[in-house]
Order: C-alpha cells, then sequence, then structure tokens
C-alpha cells in the first residue's frame, strides 16, 4: 500500500510549522470536535482505502475474561495477521514506514519482522476528560517561543493544533489517568542478548489529582509530580529518583532529587534531564527518551513535515500477558517479533534539528505522532554526523478498564553498537498498572525518597 504526503497534508503542515504564536480557538472551530473531528482532535473518518477505519468511540468495555485488577485480556483474539512485512518484502511497504523501521530490517534480515492486523482505533477517554479538552481549546496558549504552555487542564492542551509547537505539547500533556502507578522493569540488553532486569515502580500525579485539588501557587507551572523507585538488581537497589516535572523549563527548570540508599543522601540532580543518562538504563537511553520524548523543547528548532499513514504498534495486549516471560521477549538485537501488532494508522510527522550553540548526543530527532492517542509512536535519532543511531517504538495498549491510552513498553534500538532497551513491561510482576490511587503532597516531596528507598 503505498500512501505518501497529499497536497492538503503538505499545505497545513506548513500552516503548523510557523513560528509559536499564542492564538486560541474560537468556539465555531471548536464544534468540529462533534463533528469531523474527534473528542481529542483526530480525523474521526476513516480512510478512502478503508484500511483505517472511522472512530466510533474507542474502547471502553472490558471484554469477556478481564477480572478487575488484574492483568487486561486481548479484545481482539480471533483477530488474524494480514500480512507480514519482512526482510525481504520491505520495499513494497516503505512508503508506510519510519527509516529506523527499514534499518531494522536492513540489520537484523533474518530475525526483524512486522505482523500487521486490522486497525481497530481503541483509543478513548473519560467523558468529563473530554469536557476539559474541550476547554482547554478556549483557553491553552503557547508561552516563551514554545517552551511552556498555560491555561490548561488535566490533559491534550490543544485539541485542535495551530503549530507544531502545540503538536508536540499534545504528546507531552496527553491524558494518562491523572494519578498512575506502574512496577515494570527496564531492561537493557547488552550485543550478545544477554540482559538483567531492572524492576522499577514509579507513580504520576498530575496537580489537579492531588487529594485535595491544585493549589494555584504551589502547582504553578508544574506539568505533574513523578518517583522511580529501583528495587532490583541489588546494587541499583534503593535508588530514587524525585521529579516536579516543569511545564515551562527555561524559566523554571525540572527540580529533580535522587536519593542513593547507600550513601543516604538526597541530592539534587540537574543531570535528569535533556541527555543526561537513563537511571538504571546502562547508557542506553537519554533522560528525555523516557516516555519516547520528555522534557523541555528549546534546544531544538522544531517543523511538521506533514500527517500520512503509517505501520505503527498498536494494541499490544498479546506483548503484555503473563504468559510470556521476559526471556521469551528479548532477543539478541531487538524484542522478539512473534508477539509485536502493528496497525496502519495516521500519524503527525515532526522534526526536530538541534539549534547552533546547543548541546545533545542527538543531533536531529525525528517523530511520529499518534493522531488519537497523541503518543509518540516511532522516534528516528541521529548522531552529529547525520547517521541513524537509535530508533524507538511505543507498542500501545487501550487501559479499557479506566479508559485511557498509553504503552506497555517502549524501545530503544542503538543501530551501532546492537544494545537496546525496553522499558514498561509487566509481564512477570505481581501488581499491573494501578490508577486507584490518593496522592498527596507529601508524597512528592524530598522526605518521601528516604522512605522509598528502603532496602
Amino acid at each position: 500500500m503505498k500512501h505518501i504526503y497529499t497536497k492538503a497534508a503538505i499545505a497545513a503542515a506548513l500552516a503548523l510549522s510557523v513560528t509559536a504564536t499564542v492564538a486560541k480557538v474560537p468556539e465555531s472551530e471548536l464544534a468540529r470536535l462533534d463533528g469531523d473531528l474527534t473528542p481529542m482532535g483526530s480525523e474521526r473518518a476513516g480512510n478512502a482505502a478503508g484500511t483505517i477505519p472511522e472512530w466510533t468511540g474507542g474502547l471502553t468495555e472490558a471484554p469477556a475474561g478481564y477480572v478487575d485488577g488484574g492483568f487486561l485480556v486481548d479484545p481482539f483474539p480471533d483477530d488474524q495477521i494480514l500480512f507480514t512485512i519482512t526482510a525481504e518484502n520491505v520495499d513494497q511497504y516503505a512508503d508506510n514506514l519510519a527509516p529506523g523501521q527499514i534499518a531494522l530490517f536492513r540489520k537484523y534480515p533474518e530475525t526483524y519482522k512486522m505482523h500487521v492486523y486490522k486497525t481497530r482505533r481503541t483509543a478513548a477517554l473519560p467523558e468529563d476528560v473530554y469536557a476539559k479538552v474541550r476547554q482547554n481549546g478556549l483557553n491553552a496558549e503557547l508561552v516563551n517561543d514554545g517552551n511552556g504552555v498555560i491555561n490548561f487542564e488535566v490533559a491534550q492542551a490543544f485539541p485542535i493544533p495551530q503549530n507544531v509547537y502545540e503538536v508536540l505539547w499534545n504528546h507531552l500533556t496527553r491524558y494518562r489517568g491523572g494519578n498512575a502507578e506502574r512496577t515494570y522493569v527496564q531492561v537493557p540488553v547488552q550485543a550478545n542478548g544477554a540482559f538483567v532486569p531492572v524492576q522499577i515502580t514509579d507513580t504520576f500525579t498530575w496537580p489537579d489529582f492531588l487529594v485535595g485539588g491544585k493549589d494555584p501557587v504551589k502547582d504553578r507551572n508544574v506539568l505533574v509530580y513523578f518517583t522511580y523507585a529501583i528495587h532490583s538488581p541489588p546494587q541499583l537497589t534503593g535508588t530514587v529518583l524525585l521529579v516536579h516535572e516543569t511545564v515551562d523549563q527555561v524559566t523554571d527548570t525540572r527540580r529533580a532529587w535522587l536519593y542513593n540508599a547507600g550513601q543516604r543522601r538526597v541530592r539534587r540532580a540537574p543531570q535528569v534531564a535533556y541527555d543526561g543518562p537513563g537511571q538504571g538504563s546502562d547508557g542506553t537511553r537519554t533522560a528525555d527518551d523516557f516516555d519516547v520524548f520528555n522534557g523541555a523543547p528549546d534546544r531544538y528548532d522544531w517543523k511538521l513535515v506533514g500527517k500520512k499513514e503509517m505501520y505503527i504498534p498498536y494494541n499490544a495486549y498479546r506483548m503484555h500477558s503473563p504468559e510470556l516471560s521476559y526471556k521469551e521477549l528479548h532477543l539478541k538485537g531487538h524484542m522478539n517479533q512473534e508477539y509485536s501488532r502493528y496497525e496502519l494508522h495516521r500519524v503527525y510527522h515532526v522534526e526536530a534539528t538541534l539549534k547552533e550553540g546547543s548541546r545533545h548526543i542527538y543531533a536531529k530527532r525525528v517523530f511520529f505522532i499518534d493522531e488519537d492517542t497523541w503518543q509518540i509512536a516511532l522516534k528516528d535519532q541521529y548522531d552529529g554526523q547525520g547517521q541513524l543511531w537509535r530508533v524507538g517504538e511505543a507498542h500501545n495498549i487501550q487501559f479499557y478498564n479506566q479508559h485511557v491510552p498509553w504503552l506497555n513498553v517502549e524501545t530503544v534500538v542503538d543501530l551501532n553498537d546492537g544494545r537496546y532497551l525496553t522499558l514498561g513491561l509487566t509481564n512477570e510482576e505481581k501488581m499491573p498498572n494501578r490508577f486507584d490511587l490518593q496522592k498527596k503532597r507529601r508524597d512528592y516531596d524530598t522526605s518521601a525518597l528516604r522512605r522509598l528507598g528502603k532496602r
């Protein structure tokens, strides 16, 4: 299936790529969220070929067999593979693939493949969040040349984005449940396929969801409160990171603290930003690789190339199964693609080029952002010589028990040294993701680090 950018898509991209302004969307334009657009701002209609269906509300009910509080059951167990992309036929599908995906076929021709399934537009949010998103369309504004956002609540700041910065901020502000706790593994896999899983529990709380609600002074310019506690292996046990993630990180830098159980000290952690090393990743990712991309956009010039149809990881319920072990999911060079699921979806193609005088190990970054979830689904990252270096994917699922679309696992593959990283798998964990938390402000102060860091 060949697909190129349409003239309309290119024109839209040019309109969206101008320098960030503070324009708001008029009420008349927001009426489109009840018409040709979904409540999230994506195109409601399917494509002309019929290979992308109409969005009809997403996946909002649990399938038969799901037990409340347990692992998610695959809602599409009878879906069959439509076709499989391999190194032998990849050229046939190249127009709908990212350069990084094609590079993986070239590097691992014997083992890398992509099973393509029927497209299921499962993304759905709670009704009250839809209302907040619509209100954000009236009120949210970019500030500081696109490096910050003001006057938005709860989720997705820009349902009808007017420029490339608003597209990016939709990823950064997308809804992830308000309160969330994940116990999962981060797995740095060596070039020979060996790995030692790093078990982590992290928590996210957006200020609106703190017990007692958002404080206009204490929570000013705070996007999310975050903790990240490592439980194993033993040499990393007791390492805890606390982050007060600010919205505009140029005028108010990210506030981060690190606790080391061996030293029993809490220290400020300015290195937890940009290309600082990711905690517990054995150097396979940067701090801003987490969540596919996070943090301040100020070191790059941003451009929206267009909108297109691509094969991206989607509805990765099979990969989420507790019947699979971490050993089964990790092969030499890349994840076991036998358990992956790819679908054709519309994405925004965004490019970021390092500004002259700025520093980062990635000189160029390319992101493909799913229109329904606003999750970055694919990323290609280039070194200082302009060579494709690290590529990544986000395998998403719809948490139908909470109406939350979020990734099940994210990957970073190093094309040079053969190592790769997976982050987010819960297959062998006792407690899957939780969204029923009641978090207080004191759960995110520096004294909480010591409590979380007890061995």
